[in-house]
């Protein structure tokens, strides 16, 4: 995660770019995916997986860094899980590189895909492998 640390990592884009929303709308929708998560949390409506992957596939598409944002959504879920909803953090494809093209990521951008339709499946089953 830390190993190439950018100058302006930490801060918010300032430009839209093909992949997240409008650059203005990151910090409100920061916001509402944390009261969202929140309120996920004390219904307990749905295991903790299923939350973690929800905040997970949100935080990717808000897309509110220029670069490092899977890696950030993947550290900020498996904290998530282990700080807050006492579960085990996620292996995320065994521990392959998902920063380089290859099967692996693959299977990922697959997995979010899906989860853009509502079906979050994939994703968990994805992070659990």
């Amino acid at each position: 995660m830390f190993s190439r640390v950018w100058k302006w990592a930490g801060q918010y884009r300032q430009t839209n770019k093909n992949l997240g929303i409008d650059w203005q709308q990151i910090p409100m929708s920061i916001r509402n995916l944390f009261d969202d998560t929140k309120h996920w949390i004390e219904l307990r409506h749905d295991s903790p997986d299923e939350i973690s992957v929800r905040f997970h596939h949100r935080l990717v598409a808000i897309h509110p860094f220029s670069n490092g944002n899977g890696r950030h959504a993947r550290l900020m879920t498996d904290l998530l899980l282990e700080n807050i909803l006492d579960g085990k953090r996620f292996t995320w494809g065994s521990g392959r590189e998902l920063s380089k093209s290859g099967k692996t990521r693959g299977a990922y951008i697959a997995a979010l895909r899906e989860a853009d339709t509502g079906n979050y499946k994939p994703l968990l089953e994805f992070a659990r492998s």
